[in-house]
């Protein structure tokens, strides 16, 4: 029998054999596919694969497909809580908030992946996080072997990232969310980019639907939006985190860096560094499938043909140059596995 491989199961399209690879559709089926495959040395739960870069020599473990799907919903006065499974695509999920009437997901539109997966990386996007309004996840611990829900507050969720991106090993089997319902005009607009492409000042409210095609339409102006004819949307997303340094060094930067409060930190653009770097849109290591995105300089890509090596080659190249130029770190935001960026 063939090995399954990764590059098939992935964004990036990149990735060699996993030695072994077991579907999940139902949570009970989840279950029972993690604990067997806790026996292995390496094992990992794969969601859409959006947020992974897999080395050419691929996975020597189990990889459980998560494709499990359902949702329920309660409603009262003050809103909805809504319980979905963790293999439920993420758009086609915030689709459905958004035909439901229910607020708070429609700015996170567009985003590949699942459900599921979500939370490990607290997904965010034009002013809005998922910790906004994520109440519980049920989890799958490795490290006790329980079934059991976890509050939100036990995640430590933070700007791209939580608990379970660092050294909380299981399973995310449902998610817990509670949103609004729409009322007089729609939800508060967060984000200044978003607004000014809506025609309205910063936190003018604006009903979900409009919000939701908005959001689509900036995504995909910048290869967001996964498309298989587009090379641009063979990527990780954003490959890079926006880095958050001390307000001191920020002071040193040049006046013109973007900078964005960040508690008692400061928050700069990554994609403004790597542009002002000199890595423009479009480049490539010569001799290499892997590139920025013509569309959009956060996004590493493959046009076809790339390597995992490839791609961690050009992310080496994007650091060193952003690192020499301007003394930022930046660091990759998917999950690798193998030594690649080491």
């Amino acid at each position: 029998m063939t090995e399954p491989v990764l590059a098939d199961l992935t964004t990036l399209r990149v990735g060699g054999p996993a030695a072994r690879l077991l579907t999940a559709s139902t949570t009970d089926e989840l279950v029972a596919h993690v604990t067997a495959a806790w026996d292995d040395d390496e094992w990992l739960v794969l969601g859409g694969g959006s947020n992974l870069l897999v080395a050419d020599d691929g996975f020597d473990g189990t990889v459980v497909l998560v494709r499990t799907t359902g949702i329920e919903h309660d409603a009262d006065d003050d809103g909805v809580t809504v319980r979905v499974a963790a293999g439920e695509p993420w758009d086609a999920f915030v689709a459905t908030t958004v035909e439901n009437g229910w607020t708070g997901l429609e700015a996170l539109s567009g985003i590949p992946g699942t459900v599921g997966a979500a939370p490990v990386q607290n997904i965010g996007a034009y002013g809005v996080e998922l910790s906004d309004v994520l109440t519980r996840i049920e989890f799958l611990d490795a490290s006790t072997g329980e079934r059991a829900w976890v509050p939100a507050a036990e995640l430590a969720l933070g700007y791209r990232t939580s608990t379970l991106k660092h050294g909380r090993r299981g399973a995310v089997l449902t998610v817990e969310f509670r949103l609004g319902t729409v009322s007089g005009a729609g939800v508060p607009v967060r984000y200044a980019q978003l607004a000014g492409s809506l025609g309205v000042e910063l936190g003018a409210f604006v009903e979900p639907a409009t919000v939701r095609s908005e959001v689509l339409r900036l995504r995909g102006s910048k290869g967001m939006v996964l498309d298989a004819d587009d090379h641009d949307t063979w990527s990780a997303g954003s490959f890079f985190t926006n880095p958050i340094v001390s307000a001191a060094f920020a002071e040193a930067l040049p006046a013109e860096v973007p900078r964005w409060p960040a508690g008692d930190d400061v928050k700069l653009s990554a994609a403004w560094l790597i542009e002002h770097a000199g890595v423009h849109r479009g480049y490539a290591v010569p001799g290499s499938r892997a590139a920025i995105s013509s569309k959009h300089t956060l996004a590493l890509t493959n046009r076809g043909g790339a390597t995992a090596a490839q791609v961690a080659e050009l992310a080496r190249y994007v650091q060193v140059t952003v690192l020499n130029r301007f003394g930022v770190s930046l660091v990759p935001e998917p999950v690798v596995v193998g030594d690649l960026l080491a």
